[in-house]
């Protein structure tokens, strides 16, 4: 029989939780109760709070008499990152649920976020509804407005907790066999004004023998990727779109932050890196650029997304980023750059088509980059052009398959 985790503040919440857990149990499921709160639960707990604490090095009675909110949280959160991961590689549970309010929401999250993607995770929280990157990080994680706060059974909780119990309910008991590969994988980054090159690059590895996973670099796509190559997940990374480094730069709202660009490279793992989508800094709809940004090269690329073209200073700031990146890497590096446009959008009559602007960003990596190290190859097409692209695919098999050699030591 499935198990799910139920975990949070049993303290100040438990007729609530013990509710879910009757939900759960009731549709054929076994429960594992975890008690995150700071106090003594007013239900029965399966994992008591002081083992949450001890995980991380905390004694729960020190905790309580400092009745510190800000201390507790921490100490607490530090204990779900590593007892969570710890129950369930022990066959604890197979699938998570928690509600809460901020602080519980970050407590559970930590939690969730050190299990791996593909397991059952549901946060029902009251800030479900705004930007949740904070709690989610790069996992796998269901947010679930509760609508009303978690604070008793009423018409509109009692619909919701429902839902959300099912919804982990159906997730644990209704698997479907994991889909296996023994190819080997590949990791591509891709954007919207990318999406040609990727798309045949990712044919053309796939036709190879190879399995491309394809990360859209919204942040989000950057942080995963990042995540999951630093786990040595794949066996090359084919890189061609690093356009979160605008943003991360400039303000925009698809940044993946200071590490992007780094954990191919420290991991071993054979990458070529492009400058796809440098042309542009992404903001909301056009309302939401800030003041300063007004009177800059605008594109609305759609109701929802106004896209700010690169100056040639910031183009030298991403060729200064850029290179500092690569030359900390201690993997087969190459970095390919098309010297016809960096996006769909960069090229002769389309509106951020800037050969100065492109010029900076080139010139700064050439004079930048470790040639000892990194190797440069420059095309004469653009990034979507299928050329670029299938050259790309191809010098990341020769990294792949050079680094296989000279692992077997032939």
């Amino acid at each position: 029989m499935k198990t799910v985790a139920i975990l949070g503040t049993l303290d100040s919440k438990g007729a609530e939780f013990a509710f879910v857990r009757e939900i759960i149990e009731g549709l054929g499921l076994k429960t594992l109760m975890i008690h995150t709160g700071v106090f003594e639960p007013t239900v029965p707990a399966d994992i008591s709070n002081s083992e949450v604490a001890a995980a991380a090095g905390y004694d729960i009675q020190e905790i309580a008499e400092r009745k510190d909110r800000a201390y507790a949280t921490e100490a607490l959160t530090k204990g779900m990152e590593i007892l969570l991961p710890k129950l369930y590689n022990e066959g604890l549970f197979h699938g998570v649920i928690s509600f809460g309010g901020s602080g519980g929401t970050t407590l559970a999250t930590a939690g969730m976020r050190a299990l791996p993607i593909g397991v059952p995770k549901v946060m029902v929280s009251t800030i479900a509804g705004g930007d949740v990157s904070v709690y989610t990080g790069s996992s796998d994680i269901f947010m679930y407005p509760s609508i009303v706060d978690v604070a008793g059974i009423n018409s509109i909780s009692y619909k919701i907790f429902v839902n959300a119990a099912h919804a982990i309910a159906g997730m644990v008991q209704f698997e479907t066999p994991e889909k296996k590969s023994d190819k080997p994988l590949i990791a591509a980054t891709m954007f919207g004004v990318t999406t040609p090159a990727v798309n045949t690059a990712r044919e053309y590895l796939e036709e190879r023998g190879y399995e491309v996973l394809t990360f859209h670099a919204t942040g989000t796509g950057g942080k995963v990727m990042e995540k999951l190559a630093e786990e040595g997940f794949f066996k090359g990374v084919l890189d061609l779109t690093t356009t979160e480094w605008c943003d991360e730069l400039f303000g925009g709202v698809l940044a993946a932050g200071e590490n992007r660009l780094e954990a191919a490279g420290k991991s071993g793992t054979p990458q070529v890196v492009s400058v796809g989508a440098l042309d542009m800094v992404n903001f909301g709809p056009y309302d939401t650029v800030p003041a300063h940004y007004k009177n800059r090269n605008l594109y609305k690329h759609n109701p929802t997304v106004t896209l700010m073209r690169t100056t040639t200073e910031e183009n030298r700031k991403l060729g200064e980023k850029i290179a500092e990146k690569l030359n900390g890497a201690e993997s087969p590096t190459v970095l390919m750059l098309p010297l016809k446009g960096v996006s769909m959008i960069d090229a002769p009559g389309q509106p951020f088509y800037g050969a100065e602007e492109d010029t900076a960003l080139f010139d700064t990596l050439r004079d930048l980059v470790n040639k000892n190290k990194i190797q440069i190859i420059e095309l004469e097409n653009n990034i979507n052009d299928e050329a670029f692209a299938k050259a790309a695919a191809q010098k990341l098999i020769d990294l792949i398959e050079g680094e296989n050699r000279e692992q077997k030591g032939e």
